[in-house]
Formats: structure tokens, C-alpha cells, sequence
């Protein structure tokens, strides 16, 4: 999010963001034939004959982009996981990894040994021991049984265990990161993560990785939230999570001190950084193009083949839902979705009909944008104003819901002319947009941190995003040959 919000009281913007964005959900649960922007229809109910663990693998693919099919980095992880099973304290236990088609920088895992990676993390970590840190820590909760435990207490089916979550790590994304997801998140208690961090530094240590790889990739964890949150997170109190989740400097003490125990700092542990960046090399960053993707306050849809551009000042977030949107300091949000109009029913009427409460009758205006049929109203509750909007594209119907805490007349004309951008791409733009990835490039001499963060293909703190990627300080000196991550188109 921006950091504009650093500027604001922290509490209040999160629950005037979570307020917001709960009233554009809700405007939005009576549709029984809803489909998202960025993912096809859901999958069907799970049978009743499935079990605990399979039902909650259906919802956390359709909840995280599905499965990302890379040979090379699915190698990899599964390579990293067999020595770390080998060298476990329960080598006996089997594992199963599924890398998730996500930006988010998050891993967890069921009862059962099933881990789950999204390549949002992998992207972060910069070499095979943070890799197998992270993995390690995942195997740790289900060696200690954390999981199996919590399920018994509470009773529910299965239980997701978070070690990189940005809901818990980014406290403003992680309001719209809820909404990308439909699972029942349960954190750990305190002891259980210390002591899923000191079972996993045991075990890569163990299987011969820097037992050091934790510490770093959680103080990397940490800078990426700050990054992202702005300076409001810096305060690290307010990450604890319901003050039972430890806050990442408590946690980087913790695996610095448990990394002693079995190597001093700079003693020899596999870290392999050449390798494993050679293996991440060209993957892809943000969001997946298939489901659509955002440049900065352009959204682009190449398969379906639209696009629009967000108000002055809004940072976008496409989620599996909908495409989020909120504006610098929290006062207005929007949300665009689609949704299956009968051909014979107005648009006009659509809107009336009951989808969204407290539609004003006498602010239904019937219109066109960029040719498309479409027709637009007003509605408001609770200290917010609604601009609606229905556009006919082809056989469906995108809805957007711009909200404001105060309507004004500025506001008002910036969210109709926000509408006149959603528009047809053509065969050759949508051709011609490709995503964003990661390149791996070798620093030649005279070349220095700000030289190649002006490389990235980002559209703010470009310096920032490309120290916190590669896992750098402001007083760290590149040396010619060293290999280093890029964010490219």
C-alpha cells in the first residue's frame, strides 16, 4: 500500500479499509451466479465423500491461483524437501509440496503433510538454505503435531499453519489479501512457532544448509512488509498478530541464536545462491497474466481482452474475487467483478433489482461506455457513498462499486471518468502485453545499486524493491560477477 498511509493513525485506516471493503463484499454475496474477473467460475462444492485434507487442498488452489506448473522449480523444492526429510527427527513422514500460482509471499501446511509454497516466496528467498528454511519450519509444526492439535481443540476439519503470511506481515494489503482468500486461518500460539523455527534450523542444519538461511529470510520477510505497508509497520509491535504471533524481530533473535547451536556465523553451510538463482531465472512476477494483471493503476485483462485504469491515487490488488482497488489514506475503494445478466433484463433494472441495498430508484441513468451498454446509480449506508456502474461485455456483465467515505462532486467525476477507461483491447495490445518476470544478471564493473534498481520494470520505490529482492542493505557494495534479481517486462 502506499506509504501516504504512514501519515495517517494506523487503527483507524485499517478499520475504515476493512469497513470499506466489507460493505463491497456484502454488496455482493446475494448473486448466485457470480463469476470473478480473475479466475474462471469456482470449482463445484467438494463431494461429501472427500476428506478433511482433500477438501481443504480444493479451496486453497482456487483460493491461490491453482497449482503453478514449473519443472524446474518443482524439482527443486522436492529435492530441498528429501534431504531435509532425511535429516529430520521423523524421516519416517511423508511430504508433498505444491508450489501455488501466487505473488503473495506465503507457505503453510495440513495435518497431513501436504506444504504449500507460493512462488511469490520463492521469488523472495535468494538462495537454497532460506528455501529450506521455510520448508523446514513447515515440517516442524507437523513433526510437533501443531496442526493436528489445533484441529482437536477447535473441532474443524483441517488447519492452515502460516510462517510467511501477508495478512499477518502486511497489515494494509493484508485487508484486501483476506478477501483473496476463503480459508479459515488459524495462527499458532507463540511457543508452537518458536518451536516450529527451532525444529526447522535444526533440521536444515542438519542437512547441511546454512542454519543462518531462517534469520535472513525473515528479516527479508520483514523488509518486504514494511516495503509494502510503508512506514506505519516499522513500529513492530503492531505486527504481532493478536499478540500471540511473535514479531519477526523476536523471531530473527530467536533463529540467530537457535543457528549457534550448530554452526558459528560464516561457517561453512550450503547456500548454493548461483544455483538457485539460475533456477528461479525467468519466472513469473505478480500477478499471473492468465488471470489478468496490474500496472500501477492500470488493470489488464489479455485473455478476456479489456482494460480500465483506477482513479488518481488508488493502488489496484486483483484478487481471486475481484479486482480491488483503494485510494492513498483509505477514504474511497472500489471493486469490479462480473456477474451473468439475463439478455432480456436492463441494465437499469439490473440495478434496481435488489443485488445492493439502498440503490437510489431516482439516480438510475441508462448510458453507454465506449460503446458497450451500461447504465449507472447511486446508493449509500453506513458513512459511505456508492457509485455503481453495470457494463455489458459480451455475454456477461462488470460491475463496479467505487465507494467514498464523502461524496463530492470531484470524487464523483473521478470515478465516471475511471468508468470511460474500461474499453476493448486489441488482438495485437493484448499480444503485445507480457508480465512481468524475474531476470538474473551478472553485475558488471562500475555498476552499483541505484544503476540497476533503475533497470526494473516497477513503478515505485524501484531502489527499494530491487534491495529488498535481492536481500541487500543501503551500505552493501556490489562486486562485478555477482548475480543479482531483476523485476523485467
Amino acid at each position: 500500500m502506499s506509504a501516504c498511509l504512514a501519515k495517517l493513525d494506523r487503527a483507524k485506516v485499517l478499520r475504515g479499509l476493512g469497513v470499506a471493503l466489507g460493505l463491497l463484499l456484502a454488496a455482493c454475496t446475494s448473486t448466485p451466479d457470480f463469476k470473478t474477473v480473475s479466475l474462471p467460475l469456482p470449482p463445484a462444492a467438494p463431494r461429501p465423500e472427500l476428506t478433511a485434507a482433500e477438501r481443504e487442498h480444493a479451496r486453497i488452489l482456487a483460493s491461490y491461483g491453482g497449482r503453478f506448473d514449473n519443472a524446474r522449480l518443482q524439482a527443486l523444492v522436492e529435492s530441498t524437501i528429501n534431504r531435509l526429510v532425511a535429516a529430520s527427527e521423523k524421516p519416517d513422514l511423508t511430504y508433498k509440496v505444491t508450489i501455488l500460482n501466487s505473488p503473495a509471499v506465503n507457505a503453510f501446511a495440513l495435518p497431513n503433510g501436504q506444504l504449500y509454497v507460493t512462488r511469490g516466496l520463492i521469488a523472495l528467498a535468494n538462495d537454497d538454505a532460506e528455501l529450506a528454511s521455510v520448508l523446514a519450519h513447515e515440517m516442524g509444526h507437523v513433526i510437533a503435531r501443531h496442526a493436528a492439535i489445533r484441529e482437536e481443540q477447535a473441532k474443524q476439519a483441517a488447519i492452515v499453519a502460516h510462517v510467511v503470511s501477508d495478512v499477518l506481515s502486511d497489515p494494509q494489503a493484508g485487508a484486501l489479501a483476506l478477501a483473496k482468500s476463503k480459508l479459515t486461518m488459524a495462527s499458532f500460539s507463540r511457543a508452537q512457532e518458536f518451536e516450529a523455527d527451532a525444529i526447522g534450523v535444526g533440521i536444515s542444519a542438519r542437512a547441511g544448509f546454512d542454519p543462518y538461511g531462517a534469520a535472513r529470510f525473515l528479516a527479508d520477510m520483514q523488509r518486504n512488509a514494511d516495503l509494502k505497508a510503508g512506514n506505519a509497520a516499522k513500529d513492530t509491535r503492531s505486527l504481532d498478530f493478536i499478540s500471540s504471533h511473535p514479531s519477526t524481530p523476536e523471531r530473527v533473535k530467536n533463529a540467530i541464536a537457535n543457528a549457534r547451536q550448530f554452526n558459528a556465523p560464516g561457517a561453512k553451510g550450503e547456500r548454493d545462491r548461483s544455483a538457485y538463482l539460475a533456477a528461479i531465472g525467468g519466472i513469473v512476477y505478480g500477478d499471473d497474466p492468465s488471470e489478468g494483471f496490474v500496472r500501477g493503476r492500470r488493470f489488464v485483462h489479455p485473455k478476456l481482452g479489456f482494460t480500465f485504469t483506477a482513479p488518481p491515487g488508488f493502488s489496484l490488488d486483483n484478487t481471486a474475487d475481484a479486482v480491488l482497488g483503494l485510494k492513498d489514506g483509505g477514504g474511497a475503494a472500489l471493486r469490479l467483478d462480473v456477474v451473468s445478466v439475463p439478455a432480456g433484463q436492463t441494465l437499469g433494472a439490473y440495478l434496481k433489482s435488489g443485488w445492493m441495498e439502498n440503490v437510489d430508484p431516482a439516480s438510475v441513468e441508462e448510458t453507454t461506455v465506449n460503446g458497450f451498454p451500461a447504465a449507472t446509480a447511486m446508493a449509500a449506508g453506513d458513512g459511505w457513498s456508492f457509485r455503481l456502474y453495470a457494463i455489458r461485455y459480451g455475454s456477461d456483465v462488470y460491475r463496479f462499486i467505487f465507494a467514498a467515505r464523502e461524496r463530492t462532486a470531484q470524487t464523483d467525476r473521478s470515478f465516471r471518468e475511471s468508468v470511460t477507461t474500461f474499453r476493448r483491447m486489441s488482438l495485437k495490445e493484448a499480444q503485445e502485453v507480457k508480465p512481468l518476470h524475474l531476470a538474473i544478471v551478472t553485475v558488471a564493473a562500475g555498476e552499483t545499486q541505484d544503476s540497476l534498481a533503475r533497470r526494473m520494470a516497477v513503478s515505485e520505490h524501484r531502489l527499494e524493491t530491487f534491495r529488498v529482492l535481492n536481500g541487500l542493505g543501503p551500505k552493501d557494495a556490489l562486486k562485478p560477477g555477482q548475480k543479482v534479481k531483476l523485476v523485467v517486462d
